[in-house]
Parts: structure tokens; sequence; C-alpha cells
């Protein structure tokens, strides 16, 4: 939000984000931008000024908890062994998916409201901040060279988007994602 916009604005701004963050935690991405208007007691035209598309809403709600994850990647990336610093941050990204609904969708590339300026600004900076783990784990012979963030950021949306109606998504992410790493081979 602008410094430069009046203060009701950024009034505005501040209470339909207060809002969309518990709607959305509630009811998914899907959340009525209706609803969220009116509890932030505003115009429909007010919420869609500040966020034109679903999507800049999503990535507006999720701004702080990619900002953690970010955060979370930089004090990985000096750890011993890179295989394991990747899935760390790797299942951070997972739990945060799977506790924040929403945060699924803001990283999904191809949602129906794509935003043209910005691209997926949300998967982006995941993406910037966990290249270096990734790249690390590849330089030590951890990970398959052909992995990409990308390809790994698209496997986490899968796996919580397929579990955020189990009883317990997270556990359910949590497993399966834990699968996908191990493999369906048998530990020998």
């Amino acid at each position: 939000m602008p410094d430069r916009q009046r203060a009701d604005a950024r009034r505005n701004y501040a209470r339909i984000l207060a809002v969309a963050e518990d709607e959305i935690a509630a009811h998914g991405a899907d959340a009525s931008l209706e609803q969220i208007a009116r509890v932030a007691g505003v115009g429909s035209a007010t919420v869609r000024r500040h966020f034109p598309t679903r999507q800049a809403l999503l990535t507006a709600v999720s701004r702080k908890r990619i900002e953690a994850l970010r955060a979370r990647a930089q004090d990985l990336t000096g750890g011993d062994d890179s295989r394991s610093a990747l899935l760390e941050w790797l299942g951070d990204v997972v739990a945060y998916c799977a506790s924040a609904r929403g945060l699924a969708a803001a990283l999904a590339y191809d949602g129906p409201e794509p935003d043209p300026v910005q691209g997926n600004s949300c998967a982006a900076a995941l993406e910037e901040a966990g290249d270096p783990l990734l790249h690390r784990a590849m330089r030590d012979g951890a990970v398959a060279g052909s992995v990409t963030m990308t390809d790994l950021l698209t496997l986490i949306v899968g796996i919580v988007l397929a579990t955020e109606r189990h009883p317990d998504p997270a556990a359910s992410a949590d497993r399966l994602f834990r699968l996908t790493v191990a493999g369906l081979s048998p530990q020998r």
C-alpha cells in the first residue's frame, strides 16, 4: 500500500486485509470477495480497487508467511547436510501451506485469474529463497540435476490442495510429502 494514499484508503486496505485473512483461513482461497467487503464495511468495488485480482489478495494475505519462509531458507543455507537442509525447508513450506489456507492457491501457477503484470510473486519469492538450498544439494550429489524449484513447489501445491479437506490436512500433507521424498521403494 503506497504511503501517498489517503488515510481512509490506508485504513480500508488494512481492514480489508485483516478480514480477508480471517475469511481465507475459514473458507480457503475461494472465500467470497463480497463477504470480505461486507464484513470489512466497504463496497465490493473498494475491495477490487485495492486487490484487482484474487491472486493479488492471496499474495497480500500470504506476504508474512512468505517472508518467514524466505528467512528460514537463509537460516538453513549454511547447514552441514545440504539434502537435509533442503528437505527441512520444503517440509516447512508444506506445513505453512497446510496450516494457512490460501497459501497453496497463492503459489499455484495456473489459477483462473493470473496476474498479467506481476506473474506469481509468491511462487517467485519462494523459488528465489529455495534455489540456493536446491543448487547446493545438487552440487553435493544429493538431488538429481534435473530437479527445479518450480517442480518442487508444484508438488507441494498439489499435495496441499489434495489434502486440504482431510480431517487432519497438515498430517496428511506431511505424510504424502515424506512419501514423495522417500519414493515407492521399500527402505533397506
